[in-house]
């Protein structure tokens, strides 16, 4: 009964940030909201006991998307300046698709009903042969860096490409103080100088953030965690940095080539633990080859060595990416 009040408090929060979101014309509030948002879901995925999907909502939702559009804010006016417009249509919009939501999540199975659909498929054997093959806590992070290791590989090449995408459109912009007008380029050197509590609170959180980012990069065994959300976290300590004491002070603590050294690296890490299973007798990312006498052991080095390929690439895509779009209009 407490669990079912909780989580109707969260959700009226949702409501009620969502609401203040769209009345807001100060887009700096506006972006704190977000956070706020991101976290309360957050919550929500931590009540339904999806730890794993709970900590990527905090660390990419209120993380790096806040550290993102702060980014974005700093190059841009701090009102919203849009002209008005009508709101029938988006009303109209809003309540047809929440209605099919509503009528999808109706024909859902009941949460935690063992006669749903997906407890009596893979997840079954996931859960009994976790522990004698691969024998870590973690089962979500046995499912993804081992019995399904050839999806999570492909993610992480999708992940390289976006980046190469991105990259091609945005070009390497080198960043020239003369050809910009002095006042402009003092306005954006300022970054979030001139918020008082969010350079304070900041400083004293990038630390934290990237020490949180090792322990979760290498705990993801044992409890929620892995490449994915430490390469977020480790990128947000960068990226907060970076908007705090400008770009090229960021440039300086991780210099461009050492990000793009680090996208390419991470992914090849990957590829190259699956070649190497090969070479030893196994199959391609089957990590019980890396130790013969220990075949759980070679699945605890084989998932060591993938996610920190992982949160690698991750780590060299979010930071590759925020400075190219800091300099974005600086030729």
């Amino acid at each position: 009964m407490i669990t079912i009040i909780f989580s109707l408090f969260l959700l009226t929060m949702l409501v009620l940030v969502a609401v203040a979101i769209l009345r807001t014309d100060n887009l700096f509030t506006a972006v704190m909201l977000s956070g706020i948002f991101s976290l309360i879901m957050a919550a929500n995925f931590f009540v339904l006991d999806a730890a794993d999907v709970a900590l990527t909502e905090a660390v990419i939702g209120a993380g790096i998307s806040t550290v993102l559009f702060l980014g974005a804010l700093a190059l841009t006016a701090e009102k919203d300046r849009s002209p008005p417009v009508g709101s029938v249509v988006p009303l109209i919009s809003a309540v047809a698709l929440g209605s099919v939501i509503i009528y999808a999540v109706m024909q859902a199975p009941r949460l935690g009903d063992p006669k749903a659909v997906v407890h009596n498929h893979v997840a079954p054997w996931y859960l009994e042969k976790t522990p004698e093959l691969i024998d870590v806590p973690n089962v979500v992070t046995a499912v993804l860096a081992s019995f399904r290791g050839y999806d999570t590989l492909g993610e992480v090449f999708v992940v390289f490409i976006a980046c190469m995408g991105v990259m091609a459109l945005l070009g390497r912009v080198r960043p020239r103080k003369d050809s910009i007008k002095l006042t402009e380029y003092e306005e954006r050197s300022r970054n979030l100088r001139h918020h008082l509590i969010p350079r304070i609170v900041g400083k004293m959180l990038v630390p934290f953030i990237v020490l949180f980012g090792l322990y979760v990069q290498f705990h993801g065994d044992f409890g929620p965690g892995g490449g994915f959300q430490a390469g977020a976290l480790v990128a947000a300590g960068v990226i907060l940095y970076s908007l705090l004491e400008g770009d090229w002070r960021g440039r300086e603590l991780v210099p461009e080539w050492f990000s793009s050294l680090l996208v390419a690296a991470g992914a090849f890490l990957y590829a190259s633990v699956g070649v190497a299973c090969m070479v030893m007798g196994g199959r391609f990312l089957d990590y019980s080859a890396l130790d013969s006498h220990d075949p759980v052991h070679g699945q605890h080095l084989g998932i060591l060595l993938v996610e920190l390929g992982v949160g690698m690439t991750v780590t060299g895509v979010m930071i590759t990416i925020f400075h190219a779009f800091a300099r974005r209009g600086v030729r």
